[in-house]
């Protein structure tokens, strides 16, 4: 009789894991959706300039204005979730990216894209960090680096098949074509996820939402040492990768008269080592541990920044972008698997940490912005000597972490 019992409970536990990494996937595909509009901009950054008869360097806010608006949505929008459940929250934020990205397409001057674009981002903050919540929510410490590994995986696909199809689609159909096409292809991802919502299972464990207590949780995650410790990486990491890869598109352009064809087919190694390598990598790291991992990323990317700004061969710069993807991949994943353990309340410590990397996003293509008349190249070199300044910091900020 307790055998019986015994192999009905490890069925019961196997229907329930199948289930729970489909529903991961089908999290990160919203998110992955999010993530391709959101970078899909930045090549066609000269088309934008030619087209509303402005600067280069005045199209580029476009992309500040969408990532700082997300990252300060994020600080309400996860502690909501602990309270109203991360389903209706994922909901309501993919109600509205698909509504605006929509709208976007039918703008007039640039002035009005970055209004949009700052909306976009309010709206469509309640996305990825909900999903990283409901992750922590769902799966053991021990056992989250693989599922955060898919869910990067997809968040990195977006920003690179956003940044590559990007560039390709506008080139045969146009940019409002192609904001209309992204906001299609997210009102399926958003009836998949309405057809599967009876499997979403809300951790009752959550406490009452309220601006003071929420407040509270904020300054309790952030004076712990290893709190400050891991936010400060995540804003550092997010500055770096940002601010290089806002200007990729550019670089290619610039320095091999690449079209736009041609830049979306040389972004397209970024993100491909997240989507391959992302579960594996969150298995390293479950198993030999984020302080071994971290540094590592940090360094790949660095060097990577690094070698674009010595201007090399076509091919080795289209490498030098996969490796640059593969630094990100290698280190803001294990970052938020740490962010998970900080609170009890995960959806205000995955909203802090949404909050930090995206307001990184924004200062660091704000940031290039402002530094890149000093020359693309050494722009480039001068992220990639900080950047590895930072994997050595690193080294001893996270030397004990596991």
């Amino acid at each position: 009789m307790n055998t019986d019992k015994v192999i009905q409970d490890t069925l019961s536990q196997i229907k329930k894991a199948r289930p729970t990494m489909t529903l991961v996937v089908i999290l990160s595909l919203g998110t992955f959706i999010v993530f391709f509009q959101g970078f899909m901009v930045a090549p066609i950054l000269p088309q934008l300039s030619s087209l509303f008869g402005v600067s280069v360097r005045y199209v580029s806010f476009i992309e500040p204005a969408y990532l700082l608006s997300y990252g300060l949505s994020t600080l309400i929008y996860a502690p909501l979730s602990d309270k109203y459940g991360r389903f209706p929250i994922i909901i309501f934020s993919m109600i509205g990216f698909i509504l605006v990205t929509g709208f976007t397409g039918f703008v007039n001057t640039i002035d009005q894209m970055i209004i949009l674009r700052l909306l976009t981002g309010i709206i469509a903050g309640g996305v990825a960090p909900t999903t990283i919540g409901w992750i922590g929510d769902q799966f053991p410490y021990e056992k989250r680096g693989h599922a955060l590994g898919v869910f990067f995986g997809f968040m990195a696909a977006g920003t690179a098949f956003g940044s590559s199809s990007g560039a390709l689609l506008t080139a045969f159909v146009g940019w409002q074509m192609l904001f209309w096409i992204v906001a299609l292809v997210g009102l399926l991802i958003f009836v998949v996820l309405l057809i599967n919502h009876k499997n979403f299972v809300q951790d009752q464990s959550e406490k009452e939402f309220s601006l003071t207590n929420t407040i509270k949780n904020y300054k309790n995650i952030i004076l712990l040492p290893r709190g400050w410790r891991t936010y400060m990486f995540v804003l550092f990491n997010s500055m770096f990768h940002s601010g290089v890869f806002a200007w990729t598109g550019y670089f290619f352009f610039k320095n091999y008269h690449l079209n736009e064809e041609g830049v979306g087919l040389a972004l397209l190694g970024y993100g491909i080592p997240g989507l391959l390598f992302g579960p594996f990598i969150g298995k390293l790291a479950d198993k030999y541990g984020r302080n071994r991992i971290i540094p590592i990323g940090i360094c790949v990317g660095a060097l990577s920044a690094y070698l674009l700004g010595m201007n090399y061969t076509l091919t080795l710069s289209c490498i030098f972008i996969a490796t640059l993807s593969l630094g990100f991949d290698m280190t803001h994943p294990l970052f938020a698997g740490i962010i998970t353990t900080l609170s009890k309340q995960k959806g205000v410590a995955i909203g802090l940490f949404a909050f930090v990397m995206f307001m990184g996003y924004g200062l660091g293509s704000l940031g290039f912005s402002l530094i890149v008349n000093i020359g693309l190249n050494t722009s480039f070199k001068l992220f990639g000597l900080i950047a590895g300044i930072g994997a050595v910091m690193s080294m001893l900020a996270f030397k004990n972490e596991k």
